[in-house]
């Protein structure tokens, strides 16, 4: 007696192959994007462009620039929470592209870890 497989499961190694293929384009694809990332710089600036960040996409902070005037003695506690505000917005900003630049290689697929 002649087993017949359902539909599909004929061709069974060339969808694993095929698939195979598509995974590793993907992690060569994930692999381009995240060296592209950390080789892009990100500028932020806040406080009404009082204080310039430079950030590397692997959050590697480059430069921080202030203007003259944002720097009062009297006032250090602005002059803290102006920089703890510029760098979580740099850094949000890096996470944001990041994740947009991923999705478009996984086509929206999470992989925890990766990215």
């Amino acid at each position: 007696m002649k087993s017949r497989l359902p539909a599909g499961y004929q061709n069974s190694n060339a969808n694993m192959n095929q698939m195979v293929r598509k995974a590793q384009k993907m992690q060569e694809d994930i692999t381009r994007v995240q060296e592209e990332l950390e080789q892009r710089e990100f500028t932020k600036q806040v406080g009404g462009g009082a204080l310039e960040l430079v950030m590397t996409g692997d959050k590697k902070l480059k430069s921080v620039t202030l203007k003259p005037e944002v720097v009062d003695p009297e006032d250090i506690e602005m002059l803290q929470d102006l920089i703890i505000s510029g760098v979580n917005e740099i850094i949000a900003d890096i996470e944001n592209y990041s994740t947009e630049e991923m999705s478009k290689v996984t086509g929206g697929v999470s992989m925890p870890g990766l990215f």
